[in-house]
């Protein structure tokens, strides 16, 4: 009986939790046949395995995306990118149009990828986050692609690209439901704080700050609630 019971609970988790769909294309597949053993290898020479969770970061200041991987209970970092363009300087988007380049804290899924997109390869970062609603902020479509050119997205490269696609693809295709994307103007110590102090974003970058701090401290993704329309950790 306790055998059938068990076999009844494993059939109903099959049924209610298909394999998500991956949007792909022959674009995609030739450039995961190219850079994917590379990765395999770099992830190997790091001591990370290869079907594990990821997280990214990104920071304008610097023009640098940063990707780390899961090890353990932690977070590991792996590689970095040079983020070829971005639009509207230090400020985060708050409307269609503005130019600018958002911050915060975002979700990607699998249906936010576009493997056929006229920017060679495309991930959606998930604009307008929930605060970003609540606030009335608009515009959409905002990606991180390749190119090296754009207005109000992530530009990379197109070889830059063909790797941070290919590893959330494969963080996708090994299970990982939701990958976590946070968008820093810069890295928020206290030195960057009183840089630009006398900017009118301060007290929005000071939301961010406890996010920032607490991945810096335990190496694990914070998770971004909203309080009072701000961020709350």
């Amino acid at each position: 009986m306790h055998k059938l019971l068990t076999l009844l609970l494993i059939s109903l988790v099959f049924i209610h939790h298909p394999k998500t769909y991956l949007p792909d294309s022959d674009r995609a597949k030739a450039v995961r046949k190219s850079v994917w053993p590379k990765l395999q290898n770099e992830l190997a020479d790091k001591g990370l395995k290869l079907n594990q969770s990821i997280y990214i970061r990104i920071f304008k200041d610097e023009n640098n995306l940063e990707i780390w991987v899961r090890s353990g209970m932690k977070y590991e970092f792996f590689k970095s990118y040079n983020v070829c363009y971005f639009s509207g300087g230090l400020g985060t988007k708050t409307k269609a149009g503005d130019g600018k380049s958002p911050e915060g804290f975002y979700t990607i899924e699998p249906k936010q990828l576009n493997p056929v997109s006229n920017y060679h390869l495309a991930i959606n970062v998930g604009y307008p986050n929930k605060l970003e609603t609540i606030k009335g902020y608009t515009g959409d479509q905002i990606m991180v692609h390749g190119h090296c050119a754009s207005i109000g997205c992530y530009a990379m490269t197109d070889p830059g690209i063909d790797e941070i696609y290919t590893l959330v693809y494969q963080a996708f295709q090994s299970g990982q439901q939701k990958i976590q994307l946070d968008i820093f103007p810069f890295r928020m110590d206290q030195e960057h704080l009183k840089k630009y102090a006398t900017n009118s974003s301060l007290s929005f970058w000071k939301s961010m700050k406890p996010g920032y701090d607490l991945f810096e401290k335990n190496h694990i993704p914070p998770v971004a609630a909203i309080k009072n329309k701000e961020y709350f950790f």
